[in-house]
């Protein structure tokens, strides 16, 4: 199955207790695109940067043979920008400096090719942009969202018509809370169910992750690393491993959405080994199959 990834492209400078990357490579459609491709080999993006995004960003895309076509390149400015920097626990952070830049005035246009993707993922951009996007697709067989604490408070109502045609949701605890209105996060999840997506993926940072289906609930642990070194991506890489395997394994059920879940907590575990996008460059099969029966062993009882 094919996959469309939409969303933001952008270089970070990040700052944390234990070290620091400027003109950093980012995005939540970077960090999606590149997980997924490690499970599959027809991902098309579709985004907007600036000249300063070089033939070498290109490359590293080309190289997990992700498809650039739909990415727009305005010549007479620059890409997205992002400085931030992290607290001691690395669960906390400040935003810097925010430019925006070409990413202001970003309207999506899905190539042609690009329109019978049967699965759609959306990442982390305006609603309206979000339902443009959608209506530029023919008959997509899924759509997985993406929002932030921006857009939940800002355009409320935009991101509710986005969900009545979402079928998974990812967002984290937090914004879990304030989109429902209710600080349970069981109670939250019946809430943004009832608004259109049938399965919703709670993301809880370093406390794993919460699936919410119609068969019930299934919670994955985080792995326990020793060492962090930035957290920048992580939750746009779970979304991109949860992505890949659906769309490799080919069926959607409760046992394979579960499984989604731990290879995606799986990739987002190495994104948080490096800076940036560093350590999702250079991962192969079996690591990444070791990490995931790590993750099946943490929660493993026999006898």
């Amino acid at each position: 199955m094919s996959i469309l990834v939409v969303g933001s492209l952008a270089f970070d400078d990040i700052e944390t207790p234990f070290g620091s990357s400027p003109d950093t490579l980012g995005g939540s459609s970077t960090y999606i695109a590149l997980s997924a491709s490690y499970f599959t080999s027809d991902i098309n993006m579709v985004g907007v940067v600036g000249s300063d995004f070089t033939d070498e960003h290109f490359g590293l895309l080309h190289s997990r043979n992700i498809n650039t076509n739909g990415i727009q390149k305005v010549e007479d400015g620059k890409t997205f920008r992002w400085a931030g920097r992290y607290h001691y626990d690395m669960n906390t952070r400040d935003t810097l400096d925010t430019q925006l830049n070409v990413f202001a005035d970003f309207d999506p246009h899905v190539p042609a090719e690009y329109r019978s993707s049967e699965i759609v993922c959306l990442g982390n951009i305006d609603p309206e942009l979000q339902i443009k996007v959608l209506d530029q697709i023919t008959a997509p067989k899924m759509v997985i969202c993406d929002t932030m604490n921006f857009w939940i408070e800002g355009k409320p109502e935009e991101l509710k018509k986005t969900l009545e045609r979402v079928d998974i949701f990812i967002i984290n605890d937090s914004e879990a809370r304030i989109l429902s209105g209710d600080p349970n996060l069981v109670k939250s999840a019946r809430i943004i169910r009832a608004m259109g997506p049938k399965i919703l993926i709670i993301k809880k940072g370093e406390h794993g992750a919460l699936l919410f289906t119609d068969n019930g609930i299934f919670a994955a642990p985080a792995y326990p690393l020793e060492s962090i070194y930035d957290p920048t991506g992580a939750g746009d890489t779970f979304a991109g491993g949860f992505i890949g395997h659906l769309t490799r394994c080919g069926t959607i059920t409760d046992l394979e959405l579960r499984k989604g879940v731990l290879y995606g907590s799986a990739m987002a575990s190495f994104c948080v080994e490096k800076f940036g996008t560093e350590r999702l460059n250079g991962l192969d099969l079996l690591e990444i199959e070791d990490r995931y029966q790590s993750f099946l062993d943490l929660s493993r009882i026999d006898g």
